[in-house]
């Protein structure tokens, strides 16, 4: 059984555990472990996440699996967002699913309620970066009709790396 539900502030902990595990299982093999370690203390340490679950233009969501939470979706709206986009966007900022749920449909659910989100929000584009470096997500981004607009700096650790910017028009 699967289901989704928004997070709040009483998840703080169990949020944190999923962004460093699916964080980890993603990049640790492409990145020092002096720069990951780096950057999972700075991105998910309590106080950075607690900050980000407070603010009013983001929203977490957890992906259940048979209750178990499997995999989650940050996605920011106004001056949440990471690049200034305008207020007719939504970011997916993240979605992390933990490698024994992966190719189950998980990261199409959570896509698909970022989506839901935007149209309730009458957004016209959803946006997201993406590592250059990473085949997979940015495969699933073209395949759910993204297109690549741009590109940023995204910072690991002591290391500047390269996102593409890909965007959906709704």
């Amino acid at each position: 059984m699967i289901h989704i539900k928004q997070c709040t502030i009483d998840d703080l902990k169990p949020l944190q555990d999923i962004s460093y595990v699916t964080f980890n299982e993603t990049f640790k093999d492409q990145n020092s472990p002096e720069n990951m370690k780096a950057y999972l203390e700075k991105a998910f340490n309590l106080e950075q996440l607690g900050n980000e679950l407070s603010n009013p233009f983001s929203k977490f969501f957890f992906a259940y699996v048979n209750g178990e939470v499997a995999g989650y979706l940050k996605v920011n709206t106004n001056d949440a967002q990471s690049e200034e986009m305008g207020t007719d966007s939504l970011e997916i900022e993240r979605i992390y699913i933990m490698s024994e749920f992966q190719k189950h449909g998980l990261g199409k659910l959570l896509y698909n309620k970022a989506i839901e989100i935007a149209l309730e929000h009458n957004k016209e584009k959803v946006w997201l970066g993406v590592w250059e470096k990473n085949e997979n997500a940015i495969a699933f981004y073209e395949k759910m009709g993204f297109v690549q607009t741009g590109a940023h700096a995204f910072i690991m650790g002591d290391e500047e790396q390269t996102d593409f910017i890909m965007t959906k028009v709704l």
